[in-house]
């Protein structure tokens, strides 16, 4: 830790911002711009807002702010289809905005870490409108995957992939040719075999960097590299192979050109740090935490698993062992923006369908909110309690839920049309967060917000909980200034623990123990640090975590 003088309001030191290895460990809290804070007032979060909330994050005690695309966008898909990957979008801000969060941030001793998102561009990108209009077969076009179609005069898709989205992967232009997406139509796949794409996005990650920018998050790092050879192969992502060889994701040729993202990144002292979202099968993922690559990787294995003790070890066992084969740490992630918040997936009935749920409006099967946001809180103290890297999602420190009821008519997730209206897609985790108990748009802004916000909202805020004994955000603060000084060495050892009890110790001594039963059972001995729940007559309640020193 620094000697410098504590941040305004707190009394924490500011921690030194030149340690190559912060990230290894690290607390970052995933801003989702649009619908963090709106100071401009035009119902869009912008980058202001998030710097007037850079004291809020320093007295949480998170480590780096994770910003979700702020780069101009039509927001055919929430920012992620990029118009301009060196500028703000200006209903966000500016590039001055931008520079005075850095500074913000950085002098409460937060990091920054920015989205870049390489496997495609908007359709407004100024190299897709070359694209379309320059003739077949150009220096443009070669920058993204153009082909003919097939079939009688072109006039079929030039393969059978299917987009993310829903419905093909290709779109066919004005002169016949068709143009590869593996999102939205508005979201043109780039090349990544052309030398021009790979020196552009070099000079992205340097453009940043030199803005002060502390890492990376790399969007859908597993798409880049394409088998582009014809006959065109099939492709299942839903069951990629291990050999790297399906057509369209994790292909061995991907880690060469993060190999050449690594010796950009370590062009600076400290190096920049970057993680991978790769959707890959975890024998797979360690390829690109390794430290001649990104250095990081998510595992989304929580994200997908039922409140169970037995699938929170072997995920807990399985990862930490590849993060000492790849020379990584672990990262832990219970929410983010393309996922039903974890409050709500708990409160549902084990093995009930989210994406049914949404469809009903949040009617059926119906949610059990006080058992879901329970289970949440356990969940989330056990997992901060781990070696490695956790990614809080903006909110959940409020214990928020899923929002459910989105009117149809006012939902912008693309996967609701792309899928003929049976996908309501991810508006219900990035709806804006609440600040105070009341408001047009309790505190989000002065007037409104960009997607509608439930009544009771209010009940949920950062003013309803702050200061309040037991609420969900002093849980997060109470537990993250602990951890922020008890965060030695990288691994854990297992206690024995009762049937549905997990437990585990720490390098120094400290540890923590989850209940995921629903009866109590007895306290182990030791001082109570944070528990989740009440702790009375010596027991830990049911689906409660807890953590003890000697």
């Amino acid at each position: 830790m620094s000697t410098q003088p504590p941040v305004p309001g707190t009394d924490q030191p500011i921690p030194s911002l030149h340690d190559p290895d912060w990230w290894r460990q690290a607390v970052v809290y995933q801003v989702y711009p649009r619908s963090f804070a709106d100071v401009d007032g035009d119902g869009v979060g912008d980058i202001a807002g998030v710097t007037d909330r850079v004291p809020y994050l320093r007295e949480l005690g998170v480590d780096a702010i994770w910003l979700s695309p702020f780069y101009p966008s039509a927001l055919a898909d929430g920012g992620y289809d990029v118009a301009d990957y060196r500028d703000v979008d200006p209903k966000l801000g500016t590039l001055a905005d931008f520079d005075a969060l850095v500074a913000a941030a950085h002098a409460a001793g937060i990091r920054i870490i920015v989205d870049v998102v390489p496997n495609h561009t908007s359709d407004l990108h100024v190299w897709f409108q070359e694209a379309l209009e320059s003739p077949r077969g150009s220096a443009a076009r070669a920058r993204y995957v153009f082909r003919d179609g097939s079939g009688p005069d072109g006039a079929e898709p030039p393969s059978d992939w299917v987009s993310n989205f829903g419905g093909s992967a290709w779109t066919r232009i004005a002169d016949g040719q068709w143009y590869l997406h593996l999102f939205a139509r508005e979201q043109p796949d780039l090349d990544w075999s052309n030398p021009e794409v790979r020196a552009d996005f070099e000079q992205t990650l340097r453009f940043w960097s030199d803005r002060g920018v502390d890492g990376f998050r790399v969007d859908v790092a597993h798409g880049m590299a394409k088998d582009l050879s014809e006959p065109f192969r099939p492709s299942d992502q839903d069951h990629l192979p291990l050999d790297g060889s399906d057509p369209l994701y994790d292909r061995d040729e991907v880690h060469e050109i993060l190999g050449s993202w690594r010796r950009v990144l370590d062009e600076y002292d400290p190096p920049r740090s970057a993680i991978a979202e790769a959707w890959v099968p975890a024998r797979r993922r360690v390829l690109y935490a390794r430290p001649t690559e990104l250095g990081q990787a998510f595992n989304f294995d929580l994200l997908e698993a039922p409140f169970d003790p037995e699938a929170f070890r072997a995920i807990i066992d399985e990862n930490l062992a590849q993060a000492s084969q790849s020379g990584a740490s672990s990262t832990w992630v219970l929410s983010n923006h393309d996922v039903v918040r974890h409050a709500t997936r708990y409160g549902l009935p084990d093995g009930a369908d989210s994406g049914a749920w949404l469809m009903s409006d949040g009617r059926e099967p119906v949610l059990d909110r006080d058992r879901g946001l329970r289970r949440a809180r356990a969940a989330s103290l056990l997992v901060l309690a781990l070696p490695g890297s956790a990614y809080v999602y903006q909110g959940e420190e409020l214990g928020l839920h899923e929002v459910a009821d989105i009117p149809r008519d006012r939902l912008q997730d693309p996967k609701w049309a792309r899928s003929e209206h049976t996908d309501k897609g991810r508006d219900g985790c990035r709806v804006p967060i609440p600040w105070s108990r009341s408001g047009s748009s309790f505190g989000f802004g002065p007037d409104g917000a960009h997607l509608p916000q439930p009544a009771d909202f209010g009940t949920w805020s950062v003013e309803a909980e702050d200061g309040v004994d037991g609420s969900t955000l002093e849980l997060y603060r109470a537990a993250l200034a602990f951890r922020r000084t008890h965060r030695g060495g990288e691994d854990l050892t297992w206690l024995e623990t009762p049937d549905r009890v997990v437990g585990f110790a720490r390098a120094d001594g400290w540890r923590s123990v989850t209940n995921f039963g629903t009866d109590p059972v007895p306290l182990p001995e030791g001082a109570v640090v944070v528990a989740s729940c009440p702790i009375e007559d010596g027991l830990l309640p049911g689906e409660s975590t807890v953590w003890l020193t000697a």
